[in-house]
Order: C-alpha cells, then structure tokens, then sequence
C-alpha cells in the first residue's frame, strides 16, 4: 500500500493531506494552538481517529500517539551521530533514517520490514511518500511521519 503525505501550502498551523494511489484523500491532518506540536488525524469522512501531541521538557523529542482519546504509546527520538533513529514503544517497531534525514525504514523487533518513507525533493511543501507493507499498519506509520516532521520543523525553527 502506497500513501501519499502531502503538506497543504497556505495554512497557519501544520496540516496535511494524505492520499491513496488513486488520488483520493485518506486522511486530513490539522495543527491545532498548542505549546509544542498538536496534530489531529481525521479519516476521509471527517472523524477524528487519533492524534499526536508533542512532549516538552524532555531532553531528546518525543510524542505521544492517541487512538481517538485512548494512549496508544510514543515516538522517541534516539541519540544517535550519524543516522536519526526512533524508538516506538507501543509495538517494538525501530525507525533509521539516512543521514540527509530524507529516507526512513521501519522494522519490526525482528528486523521485518514494515514500512519505507522517502521524502520528494523539490517541492513547494513537505511530500513524503509511505510504502506501508500491510494496510492495517498505515495510521501508525503515518503517527510517525508526523512526528519526524514536526521534529525537523522545531529544529530548524
């Protein structure tokens, strides 16, 4: 299953589109005021269905997943030196990116490949593409994608 994670160009706060191979819209993202990163997740039907919330006073970032209101788990960035690296605690999945911070792989604790995400150069917003190996794994791995963004976005702030 391919996704394609679009950011929306005129917007106050962080909002996405993300669509199927077809060109229809999955999912809407919307920033909401909040310190730190708040974003919302809504299905094509407008519902929301999850949402990632940014941490403060932690030393490396960190973000919290919610499936609908209930503690799905987080998102913690790794210190790492030469490739980014992610820890998510609700499954055992580890994230690597490469060192331009462009490309990410997702495993599972067995080193299965769940998900790959490249990001498109040369375009007016941020555009990520996410090939996700099952479909039922696809809301999770857009959390992450948000997070990496809203990671990148604060650091270059």
């Amino acid at each position: 299953m391919k996704l394609l994670f679009k950011q929306k160009l005129f917007s106050w706060f962080d909002s996405y589109d993300i669509y199927n191979e077809s060109g229809d819209t999955v999912y809407t993202v919307k920033g909401q005021l909040a310190w730190g990163h708040c974003l919302k997740i809504f299905d094509a039907d407008g519902h929301e269905i999850g949402s990632v919330k940014e941490q403060l006073l932690t030393f490396l970032p960190k973000f919290e997943m919610y499936l609908g209101a209930q503690y799905l788990g987080s998102i913690s960035k790794e210190l790492s030196i030469f490739k980014p690296k992610y820890r998510i605690d609700c499954n055992g999945w580890q994230v690597e990116g490469n060192f331009l911070e462009w490309d990410y792989r997702i495993l599972d604790s067995s080193g299965q490949y769940i998900a790959g995400i490249s990001k498109e150069l040369l375009k007016w917003t941020d555009t990520y593409i996410l090939d996700i190996r099952r479909p039922q794994d696809a809301l999770c791995v857009l959390m992450f994608v948000l997070a990496i963004d809203a990671e990148k976005c604060s650091r270059n702030n």
